[in-house]
């Protein structure tokens, strides 16, 4: 059964609610992580916990549990020269940048002469999460992923 510090192997496809795919294991190796660590977003460890190996599961995750409601105060123009360095800058282009909790990634959404708007949000911010799959493996983890808080 999945519970805290098992190391959990599932098949996945996660979909908008459009059912637009975002993000599947199919065509690779299944997802591992360390249940208990923090290693996926909450609303799928959570849905996730006391299920056993050759389950299906279907979860839907809204933002709370996954990557957060959208903050507009994360959206800000800016001059292109803050991107001095880069040959060249275009809309979906992903920077690191400093904001006030430390290091964030923001993305380009929009060019305007000398003007760039960026967004500090994570790109599934604010969207409902449909997660179906099967849990393919699920076994005790050894001390050493316990103790660095992912799978080996």
């Amino acid at each position: 059964m999945i519970e805290e510090n098992k190391v959990v192997k599932i098949d996945y496809t996660v979909k908008n609610d459009a059912g637009q795919i975002i993000d599947t294991s199919e065509g690779n190796e299944p997802l591992a992580y360390l249940h208990g660590a923090s290693n996926i977003i909450p609303g799928l460890e959570n849905a996730l916990a006391g299920k056993a190996e050759g389950e299906e599961f279907n979860a839907e995750v809204h933002p709370d549990d996954a990557y957060g409601q959208r903050n507009e105060a994360l959206i800000q123009t800016v001059d292109k020269e803050v991107f001095q360095g880069v040959d060249e800058i275009e809309v979906g282009m992903v920077f690191n940048a400093q904001g006030p909790q430390g290091n964030i990634q923001v993305t380009i959404v929009e060019i305007d002469g000398d003007q760039v708007t960026i967004d500090g949000n994570h790109p599934l911010a604010g969207i409902v999460l449909y997660f179906e799959g099967v849990i393919r493996e699920v076994r005790d983890a050894t001390e050493e992923e316990i103790e660095h808080g992912h799978v080996h």
